[in-house]
């Protein structure tokens, strides 16, 4: 009896089902490189933010701070949402005749931005994560739907159907299926894994956000 590999399965497979399953392929190649990419970005920006965390309520000055943070040209996280907010707060404080009120909006406009940038950056690429983990399954359906039409269609020329002549035709098919899982599945459990690391985050800056604005406010009415 021969032997059928899933090597031969693909080889033999339509023209169409080769299609599905070099696209489907390449989705999962492109998959897997912003996966370990994404967890080197989320990693960075907690290892980051944790140490710039424990250096600020650490009781150290602030200003020594600012200009720390101004010098790092690569700050990101808590200590990009600080460098914003301080900047501004520096900058509308030193202008005469500016109310507490003022200084105070400018500053939390200005890191509510910085924390929407850095969120938009962390949360780059993963809506394509969301879209290979949902398409990925209907295209390789389709590419099984083909190559098992295309099979029957073979079957009903030659006239005679027994297993081994079913079998490599449904067995090709199938292998679009398998790889459109292989693609999805991957993507679905990362995509969730990031969203729910990048809505800790958020939480974690809007936290950081309102303990620093207390302090701002007793800075200026000092």
């Amino acid at each position: 009896m021969q032997q059928i590999s899933f090597l031969s399965l693909v080889l033999d497979a339509s023209v169409v089902v080769q299609l599905v399953m070099a696209g489907l392929a390449l989705m999962s190649i492109v998959s897997w490189t912003l996966i370990f990419n994404k967890l080197v970005v989320l990693h960075a920006a907690r290892r980051d933010s944790d140490e710039f965390e424990r250096t600020f309520w650490s009781g150290a000055d602030l200003n020594k701070l600012y200009e720390e943070a101004s010098r790092h040209q690569n700050a990101s996280g808590i200590q990009r949402i600080f460098q914003s907010g301080f900047a501004e707060f520096l900058k509308l404080r030193g202008r005469n005749g500016t109310e507490l009120s003022d200084i105070m909006d400018g500053s939390r406009r200005a890191m509510r931005a910085a924390a929407q940038r850095e969120l938009d950056t962390l949360d780059r690429h993963t809506a394509f994560l969301a879209t290979v983990g949902s398409v990925s399954p209907y295209i390789g359906l389709f590419g099984t739907v083909w190559g098992i039409m295309h099979a029957f269609i073979g079957l009903g020329n030659a006239g005679q159907a027994t297993l081994s002549t079913v079998a490599p035709g449904i067995a090709e098919a199938l292998v679009a299926t398998a790889i459109g899982l292989f693609a999805a599945i991957p993507a679905v459990v990362a995509y969730n894994r990031f969203a729910t690391d990048v809505d800790r985050l958020a939480t974690r800056f809007d936290s950081y956000m309102e303990e620093f604005s207390n302090i701002l406010q007793r800075l200026a009415t000092r």
